[in-house]
């Protein structure tokens, strides 16, 4: 099998109209061409706000596009008659499926139920007040035009473990649901910002509910007779409970296939929160590489003034790499999103280069890089802003060499503040490559490749630099990149 590379085919502002799964299906083929081996689709479920819903306001899990609910029977991203063509195009293609799993809340509400709330401290959940009231909530889920297809599970209030929005008296915040689980407190093994994070928001489900814990089961097993999938990136997974995803992942596996391939969203750069995770999930699953990501961030905007060599420093991929899911933006992280962190364009290469072409970690390319993007929205300031994000030129190339380059065992010349290189040796089967980069200008470093290159012409593959060089009789070779910009050197035969 070629080397796992994920691609994240959809952003925050992918349009609306029902044209994303129909995209999916038409570029299966090309995708399979490009390298790529795996496509992460997004949340295929009715969100609350309709055809307009990215996903993430989960109301049907049910739902793939097959009902009028919520303004429209498609979903932002087309009907469930596409996401299949879309699902099934890209397995015959030979690229992998994997969904996102939205479990942590549910929005959009079919009725109000009168329930008993207490008050907890947005700044600090672990503070609830001690008496309860009554009041109105949203946290009753009947689906009334699914009319019990797929499942007939009713959602109501002991389903949820809070909510952040009661009627009668009206009133915005946090409360904490009084009913039989959980003594009155949130979920355990969630991370600990804001006191306790079981609480991010809308009505969040509680796992401690053993028909709901039966529900999502039947609902991952339900996905899976549907539809060709491969894998699953988990939603919120910090305000999740890990126990409950140690169960489901595992649950999954036995049910679906072992070779389930699972990435959660645990947003935490803190290593030693990272390994607690990935140690209760009984290391079931990988995790995306946050610290990573705010590396790039940091060095792209520091330009030459940054110490390149520091760039895995802290860093998942460094300290658990078989665990790491590399990732240079992702949907929250673009422009205008909660957890905006963007990369600058001059650095994306550079950052790819540095996911793609190295031994440790999984890469996953964000459909923008690919693709581009445009689109506007309002910003902090109140403001409308155009956003405009350009295809990253080299990106293509250097996928193409992550599948026909990116082999063997790896040595790192890590010597420089401002220029990084990296050989991989290549196997008897496969060829290796030279990889240079830097965040100044122009430089050149000699590596030493072994006699069995003595002579050997190189080229660089992304065509950055022009020329042809040749290893010495020792094998010795210098490759050059210009300023701020990477080449992969690979034998030009």
């Amino acid at each position: 099998m070629p080397p796992r590379t994920l691609i994240q085919y959809f952003h925050w502002y992918t349009p609306t109209g029902g044209s994303l799964w129909r995209e999916v299906r038409d570029k299966a083929a090309w995708l399979a061409e490009s390298g790529i081996t795996d496509v992460w689709l997004p949340p295929a479920g009715k969100g609350a706000s309709g055809a307009n819903s990215v996903g993430y306001d989960a109301y049907d899990l049910f739902d793939l596009g097959e009902f009028d609910q919520k303004g429209s029977v498609a979903t932002k991203y087309g009907t469930r008659q596409e996401l299949g063509e879309a699902a099934r195009a890209l397995r015959d293609a030979g690229v992998r499926v994997l969904f996102d799993v939205v479990f942590n809340h549910k929005m959009g509400a079919d009725e109000t139920e009168r329930v008993r709330v207490r008050r907890a401290n947005p700044d600090n959940r672990t503070e609830i007040e001690e008496e309860a009231f009554e009041a109105s909530a949203y946290t009753k889920f009947t689906f009334p035009a699914r009319a019990g297809k797929h499942s007939k599970f009713i959602w109501d209030a002991r389903c949820f473990s809070g909510v952040d929005r009661i009627e009668d008296p009206g009133e915005d915040g946090v409360f904490k649901l009084v009913n039989e689980y959980g003594d009155g407190e949130w979920n355990a093994e969630v991370d600990l910002e804001n006191g306790n994070f079981d609480y991010l928001m809308g009505a969040n489900i509680e796992m401690r509910n053993n028909a709901v814990y039966e529900e999502l089961k039947f609902w991952g097993r339900w996905m899976a007779e549907q539809l060709p999938l491969d894998g699953f990136r988990l939603d919120a997974a910090k305000h999740i409970p890990a126990w409950f995803f140690r169960d489901w992942v595992g649950h999954m596996r036995e049910a679906v296939s072992p070779e389930l391939f699972v990435v959660a969203e645990f947003w935490q750069p803190d290593m030693e929160a990272n390994r607690t995770y990935l140690e209760r999930t009984d290391r079931q699953l990988s995790l995306f590489d946050v610290a990573l990501h705010h590396r790039f961030h940091d060095a792209s905007k520091a330009g030459g003034d940054y110490d390149l060599r520091t760039i895995f420093d802290g860093t998942l991929v460094a300290a658990e790499p078989a665990h790491a899911v590399t990732i240079v933006a992702n949907h929250d992280t673009q422009p205008l999103q909660a957890m905006e962190a963007p990369v600058e364009p001059w650095f994306k290469p550079l950052a790819y280069a540095l996911i793609l072409l190295r031994e440790q970690g999984v890469p996953c390319i964000f459909y923008p890089d690919l693709m581009g993007a445009r689109y506007s929205d309002a910003g902090g300031d109140g403001q409308e802003h155009e956003v405009e994000l350009p295809a990253i030129g080299a990106l293509p190339g250097l996928i193409q060499a992550r599948q026909r380059f990116a082999h063997g065992p790896q040595t790192d010349l890590f010597d420089d503040p401002h220029v990084l290189a990296f050989i991989r040796h290549g196997t008897a089967e496969a060829p290796g490559c030279v990889v240079i980069l830097t965040n100044r200008e122009e430089a050149t470093k000699m590596v030493e490749l072994g006699p069995d290159h003595a002579g050997a012409a190189f080229r660089d593959f992304l065509g950055h630099c022009q020329e042809q060089i040749t290893a010495d009789e020792q094998g010795r070779l210098t490759v050059r990149v210009p300023g701020g910009s990477v080449s992969v050197w690979v034998r030009a035969e």
